[in-house]
């Protein structure tokens, strides 16, 4: 299975992270796995919450979590935040 290269800002933090994401798996799924990696990266420094939402960096447009990753419209080289 291919994965998907995204970059994924955290403006909390104020860093951003490469991350392999799969395009078959439900966005909520990758959103908690994206939330608990970047806790790990950043030594602690972001806190997940339930109230996180991920979004397209350059439109700000809030992504779907009830879709599969690539019914998004995320695809390589996507930059997306993470709030």
């Amino acid at each position: 299975m291919d994965k998907i290269l995204v970059n994924i800002y955290i403006p909390i933090i104020t860093m951003s992270y490469d991350m392999l994401v799969p395009p078959v798996s439900p966005m909520y799924e990758v959103l908690g796995l994206i939330k608990k990696a970047v806790a790990e990266m950043s030594d602690g420094q972001f806190i997940s919450d339930v109230n996180n939402i991920i979004c397209f960096r350059d439109s700000g447009k809030i992504i779907d979590i009830n879709l599969l990753v690539f019914e998004t419209g995320i695809h390589n080289g996507s930059r997306l935040m993470l709030i």
